[in-house]
This record gives structure tokens, C-alpha cells and sequence, in this order.
């Protein structure tokens, strides 16, 4: 037992560098009335926009184009995301990797909490980014305004037993 003490005291030692997980600097952020636009080749729509996220877990991208009205909602998670048009009361829900292909560049939910909480490589004044969709350029720039951080979001999932269910390969 002596012998075996002896060798594992003396056998080489690793040197254990130490390593500090990264904190992130938020766990909520909120940004209201960004102002977003999507230009296409035949179309332009401008609208207003709220953000609301929860770091690594849920985002909710609200568009309201008039009057404060909620014309577009789109939920994402790190597995997914749903798109609710409350205008023709339907809805689709798609996985990244649905989503992917008929997008290119891809899209994934590290982009999508990037873009959601101003913290693209860009900076967090404005954001343009260029997607081809079914061989449809598509643009989208977003005028940010000041974020909040830290502060109560209500991200609740949107109840959709009011609405129709859209098959998501019709528009893949």
C-alpha cells in the first residue's frame, strides 16, 4: 500500500489552469419601437417593432405596423420558431433547419438573440442583414433604439387554438 502511495505522490502533476465560465452582462432584454424594414424586389413594408428577450431561452419579435395594433408575431426558441399572422389569423411553426432550406445565409438562435437584443458584430445602433428566400432577396434593416436590460419582459407564448395552422412546406 506503501508502494502504491509512493507512486501515485510522485507521478508527474498537471498543472490545472483555471478557467472562469463567462457571465453574461444580461438575462432580459427589451427593446421597443426599433423600427424595422423589409424591402424585397416588389416590396417595401416599414413597421415598428418590439423585442423582447430571455437569454438562451425565448424570444418574442412583435410587429405593429399601425396604431399599436399587433399585426405579426414571431415566438422563437433555440429548437424553433412561430409565426403567427393575427391579420389572417394563421400560423406556422418551423425548425431552423427547416427554415434553412430555402434561406441562405442560414439562420440559427444565436443570430436570431443577436439580433433581438442589438449585440450583432455590427454594433447596436443599426442592423442589415440580406437573406435569399426561394431565390427572393430579401433585406432587412433595423433602426435600434435603446435597449433595456434586466428588466421584466413578458414573453408568454401566444395561445394558437384561434388560429389555422399553415403547413410550413407550402412556403419552403
Amino acid at each position: 500500500m506503501c508502494a502504491v502511495l509512493v507512486l501515485v505522490g510522485c507521478g508527474t502533476k498537471k498543472k490545472l489552469v483555471s478557467t472562469t465560465p463567462e457571465v453574461p452582462s444580461w438575462h432580459t432584454c427589451l427593446i421597443q419601437s426599433a423600427r424595422a424594414t423589409i424591402t424585397t424586389s416588389s416590396d417595401r413594408l416599414a413597421s415598428t417593432i418590439t423585442m423582447q428577450t430571455v437569454r438562451d431561452s425565448m424570444l418574442i419579435i412583435s410587429v405593429t405596423p399601425m396604431l399599436g395594433m399587433e399585426m405579426l408575431r414571431i415566438e422563437a426558441t433555440p429548437t424553433e420558431v412561430t409565426a403567427i399572422d393575427k391579420i389572417h389569423g394563421q400560423y406556422a411553426v418551423a425548425t431552423y433547419a427547416e427554415l434553412n432550406r430555402s434561406l441562405t445565409p442560414t439562420l440559427n438562435w444565436d443570430i436570431l438573440q443577436q439580433l433581438c437584443s442589438a449585440e450583432l458584430p455590427t454594433g447596436s445602433e443599426k442592423a442589415r442583414l440580406q437573406y435569399i428566400f426561394n431565390d427572393e432577396t430579401i433585406e432587412l434593416v433595423i433602426d435600434y433604439v435603446p435597449r433595456k436590460l434586466d428588466v421584466p419582459v413578458r414573453v408568454f407564448h401566444q395561445r394558437l387554438d384561434k388560429y389555422n395552422k399553415v403547413d410550413i412546406s407550402k412556403w419552403l
